[in-house]
């Protein structure tokens, strides 16, 4: 995770789930990924067949240190790497309080 000025941009590894596999929530101040693995081959090669099965399912909940826009969020996947851009909240950014001089 990685916090920027205006954007928390996250990337996960998650090779050989499907784009629509995964699941992002955000609420408050927490961000959640799941996602499931689902895949099986089969392989006929000569007087024998291989078959091989691959399951299982993952979560994780992470804590964003700033508020965060959810509605305008991106999501891309691409290469078993899911990368999320979260733009923060205008609330959470900090702002410039300019200094004049009083006459």
């Amino acid at each position: 995770m990685v916090e920027t000025k205006d954007n928390i941009v996250v990337k996960l590894s998650a090779p050989g789930v499907k784009p629509e596999d995964i699941d992002i929530s955000a609420a408050g101040d927490a961000l959640t990924i799941k996602g499931e693995l689902k895949s099986e081959e089969q392989f006929a090669e000569g007087s024998y067949i291989r078959k091989e099965r691959r399951f299982g399912s993952f979560q994780r909940t992470f804590s964003l240190p700033a508020g965060v826009a959810s509605d305008k969020a991106k999501a891309e996947f691409e290469n078993g790497v899911l990368t999320l851009t979260l733009p923060k909240a205008e609330t959470a950014k900090p702002k410039s309080i300019k200094v004049t001089m009083k006459k």
